[in-house]
C-alpha cells in the first residue's frame, strides 16, 4: 500500500500490478502443485486483501487490475481482477494460454473485452503474448489498449515481441513485470520502456485515439483484412 499512496497523487486512470501480484506468483515454486495450489488462492468477494485494494480504487478514482491467484471451479487459476473507478469488481480474465508450470492452473477459455469510461479494452496475462491471436482477437472485439500482467520473460526479444504486436493489431500495450514497466503503440512506437527493480512504478500517457486514426489510415491492417483468405 506504500506504493499506491506514493502513486496516488498522480491520479492514474488505470493501475496494472504484474502477474500474480497477490503471492508472488507462488505456481512456480516446486512445493507448488494442483493438488495444492488453492491453498494460496483467494475468493476476490471476501478476500481482505481484494477489499483494501479496491476501497483504494474508490478512493482515488481509478481503475485496478490486480493479478492474482484466484479460487476457481475444479481449482485456481491465474487471473487478473478488474476493478473499476468505484472499486466494484466488474469482471475477471483468467490466463488462457498454460504451459508448464501454469498447468497448475485451470486455463481460462475466452478473450473478453471490458467497457470502460475511457472506451474498451483488452486483459492478456504474461505468456498469452506469445500467440498472436490473443492480441489480434481482443483488437478485433475494439480494445484500443491491452494491459498485459507478466512475471516472465521481459528480454529484448519481448520488447520487439511486444512492437510486433501492438504494430500488427493497432494496438496499445501496456506491460507490467516486476523488473520493467513498457508501453508499445499501435505503430510499433515504445512510449515507457523503464527496465529496473527498484523502480516501484511507471507512469504513462496515452491518447487512444491514435489507434482509431492509425485504424483507419490508408495503410492500415484491420481494416484491411482477408479473412476468408486464412481460413484453414
Amino acid at each position: 500500500m506504500e506504493i499506491l499512496q506514493d502513486i496516488a497523487p498522480h491520479r492514474p486512470d488505470v493501475i496494472i500490478t504484474p502477474e500474480c501480484f497477490l503471492d508472488g506468483y507462488v505456481s512456480t515454486e516446486d512445493f507448488v502443485a494442483r493438488e495444492n495450489i488453492t491453498s494460496y488462492a483467494v475468493d476476490p468477494i471476501h478476500s481482505p486483501y481484494v477489499g483494501e485494494i479496491a476501497d483504494w480504487a474508490a478512493q482515488a478514482g481509478s481503475w485496478f487490475i490486480l493479478g492474482c491467484t484466484r479460487l476457481a471451479s475444479g481449482g485456481a487459476s491465474n487471473t487478473a481482477l478488474i476493478l473499476n473507478r468505484e472499486g466494484c469488481l466488474i469482471g475477471m480474465y483468467d490466463k488462457v494460454h498454460c504451459q508448464n508450470h501454469d498447468n497448475k492452473y485451470v486455463a481460462g477459455d475466452r478473450l473478453p473485452v471490458f467497457q470502460s469510461d475511457f472506451g474498451a479494452f483488452g486483459v492478456m496475462i504474461c505468456a498469452d503474448r506469445r500467440w498472436p491471436e490473443t492480441v489480434r482477437t481482443l483488437a478485433l472485439k475494439g480494445a484500443r489498449v491491452i494491459f498485459n500482467p507478466t512475471y516472465g520473460m521481459h528480454d529484448e526479444r519481448n520488447l520487439h515481441m511486444m512492437q510486433t504486436r501492438s504494430y500488427e493489431s493497432e494496438v496499445f500495450i501496456a506491460f507490467t513485470h516486476p523488473g520493467q514497466s513498457l508501453v508499445t503503440g499501435p505503430t510499433g512506437q515504445v512510449m515507457v520502456n523503464k527496465e529496473s527493480e527498484a523502480v516501484a512504478f511507471a507512469l504513462s500517457d496515452i491518447d487512444l485515439a491514435e489507434a482509431d486514426k492509425v485504424r483507419s489510415g490508408p495503410s492500415a491492417h484491420l481494416k484491411d483484412r482477408r479473412p476468408w483468405v486464412y481460413e484453414l
